[in-house]
């Protein structure tokens, strides 16, 4: 028992030990960390000086940190924003991956010899990309709430829900060819184990999640909340693989079911940390499995099979995306993101090899081929990037981010932007300005504003910018996902910096309250109260009565967020008045003046209700 504990820790030291040697070197170098753990798994692998010799037990334990970084993932995806993403998941999700599934099935059946049932088994795994790789290359990038990120993120989601019909199907191609066994489960009752599934997760996360963080965090014991987060995250998890989808796919509905949950911020500082050691070691993981025997005796194959999967799916990438409304240089960097297998393929790869669809030699070449294109992908996109780096956007004219200096930062400036900088301009406040739309820059410097290009969701571009400098960081941009991502940004590497935020809308303002902002504002609020005001006066009430009929909309908007915060966003609803005939009308308690009692608070309808 001791020996075997000490060779366990031993195993562990190595394993940290390597992280922590080459992801620093590597991204120091530009390669990224993916690249870095890839590499320092293949050093002290199997195949490489063995000093970790159990890769596919590691591999399966690892796997967990894409787990859970889908469930953070998830906990970000808003089920109304996951169902404005519904035609990008189903629509370009489903186009890439049957797109890509036809063409690498030609190219096996033309170029590899490959009979037609063998060579789709083989290009289907191929075409399910890395979300692992991805999601991580997105999140480096600072570019998951950009448009491009979410449209990345919509296709790794219909390829997560792709395994369930794409096991279904090697089982009846096995069948067709003579293989694996007659009684294989019919697609129609694996879809439909599936979608029941998934049915039964969304009612436990709309009636039961909440409640049962409600009823542990009253208890007042800590360690329990972090206990149930994980047992959340990987029953989620255990649950949709026993139904045939994918682990992934349980841990991302999780997270989404709890997104709007007072809870979500304290479940995601207790996931993260498990989060990014796990992920690193999946990546390792993944490095130790390559077979350099296999790619050595059959490296013809494999050196083809890589350059040829990963061009031809490319191009199938590049083509969809620009079918699809995206422009060159976008649809060029998804191109080179998603060009490489993924830890899908191991599982659809095993079960051809199981039932008879692959021989061993076949199924340790695909697998190859699957590693050596998840390694190539960091490289990929370096050399998509300067090939194209200027092709974005033309700056003539324009200046990019770059050392820059003064008391306060304002990120955004459309209407919001140029308004709110007014008045400190009149103040003579030092500002430094950026924006990621040209067009908007070209119109400010005809006004005489001087404004830097640069997008304010990209950690290198705040840091350029001088956002570890200022005293307050203005964030007036008008996507609330770009908002949410800047505020999550500078709270973890600024927090000295004060942030003013517009908000879009009062569950933006919520989020952006519960994130610790300095002050929030929803874009149309001041303005609507104003418009009203002047309204009352037109239609007869005196000025006092319009500053009282205002003063108590503020004042009940106040009241309305704070029992928010604690019970949701339906918690304030009574103090919302309504045009609908109620038996007995609320009455209107007006602000008291200088001198004057004060009457009931408007609370007092509210406990009467």
């Amino acid at each position: 028992m001791a020996d075997a504990a000490g060779y366990g820790l031993e195993q562990a030291v190595v394993l940290l030990g390597a992280a922590v040697a080459a992801v620093p070197l590597f991204r120091k170098l530009g390669l990224g960390s993916v690249l870095g753990y890839l590499a320092a798994g293949l050093i002290i692998g199997p195949f490489g000086l063995r000093l970790v010799s159990d890769a596919e037990t590691l591999l399966h334990i690892s796997e967990l940190g894409v787990v859970m970084f889908l469930f953070i993932i998830g906990l970000e995806m808003r089920p109304r924003k996951l169902w404005n993403l519904r035609r990008q998941i189903f629509g370009l999700g489903a186009a890439q991956v049957l797109t890509c599934g036809a063409l690498l099935t030609l190219l096996g059946m033309a170029a590899g010899g490959l009979p037609p049932a063998v060579a789709a088994a083989a290009a289907m795994g191929f075409v399910l990309s890395s979300t692992a790789v991805i999601m991580q290359m997105l999140e480096e990038a600072g570019d998951t709430a950009t448009e491009e990120g979410q449209k990345a993120i919509s296709i790794l989601l219909l390829e997560d829900l792709a395994i369930v019909p794409l096991l279904a199907l090697v089982a009846l191609w096995a069948a067709f060819n003579g293989h694996g066994t007659s009684d294989a489960a019919p697609v129609w009752q694996s879809i439909g184990i599936a979608l029941a599934a998934l049915a039964v997760l969304i009612a436990a996360g709309i009636w039961l999640l909440d409640p049962l963080f409600g009823l542990i965090a009253r208890s007042g014991a800590r360690e329990v909340l972090t206990a149930a987060a994980l047992l959340i995250v990987l029953g989620s998890a255990l649950f949709m693989q026993s139904a045939g989808l994918s682990m992934a796919m349980g841990a991302f509905l999780a997270g989404v079911l709890l997104s709007e949950s007072s809870y979500r911020h304290q479940l995601e500082a207790d996931i993260e940390p498990f989060r990014g050691i796990l992920l690193g070691l999946f990546f390792i993981s993944v490095g130790m499995s390559l077979d350099l025997a296999t790619v050595v005796r059959e490296w013809p194959f494999v050196i083809a099979g890589v350059l040829g999967f990963m061009a031809l799916k490319g191009a199938g990438i590049y083509v969809i995306a620009r079918l699809s409304g995206s422009v060159h240089h976008a649809a060029l960097h998804r191109a080179a993101l998603f060009a490489q297998g993924g830890e899908f393929a191991f599982v659809l790869y095993a079960a051809a090899l199981g039932v008879g669809l692959f021989d061993a030699r076949v199924a340790a070449i695909m697998a190859a081929i699957v590693i050596l294109s998840m390694a190539l992908t960091p490289l990929v996109l370096i050399a998509q990037r300067r090939l194209v780096r200027d092709a974005p956007v033309s700056l003539d004219g324009v200046d990019a981010a770059d050392g820059l200096r003064g008391q306060v930062l304002c990120i955004g400036f459309g209407r919001f932007g140029q308004i709110v900088s007014q008045t400190l301009l009149a103040r003579r406040v030092e500002m430094a300005v950026i924006e990621n739309d040209v067009e908007m820059i070209h119109a400010a410097g005809n006004f005489g504003f001087k404004v830097h290009y640069g997008d304010g969701t990209r950690l290198d571009v705040l840091h350029a910018s001088g956002a570890g400098r200022v005293d307050a960081i203005l964030v007036c941009v008008d996507k609330p996902e770009a908002a949410d991502r800047i505020v999550e940004l500078c709270r973890s590497e600024f927090p000295h910096a004060r942030l003013f935020v517009r908000s879009f809308d009062r569950g933006h303002a919520l989020r952006l309250i519960q994130a610790g902002v300095t002050f929030q504002i929803r874009e149309t609020f001041e303005s609507a109260l104003l418009f009203g005001h002047e309204v009352l006066k037109d239609l007869g009430f005196d000025e006092s009565e319009a500053d009282d009929a205002v003063d108590d909309v503020r004042d009940r908007d106040d009241q309305r967020v704070k029992l928010e915060l604690v019970g949701g966003i339906a918690a304030g609803r009574k103090l919302l008045r309504n045009n609908m005939t109620t038996p007995e009308p609320e009455p209107f308690f007006p602000r008291a003046r200088s001198g004057e009692d004060t009457p009931a608070a408007p609370q007092a309808a509210l406990e009467r209700d």
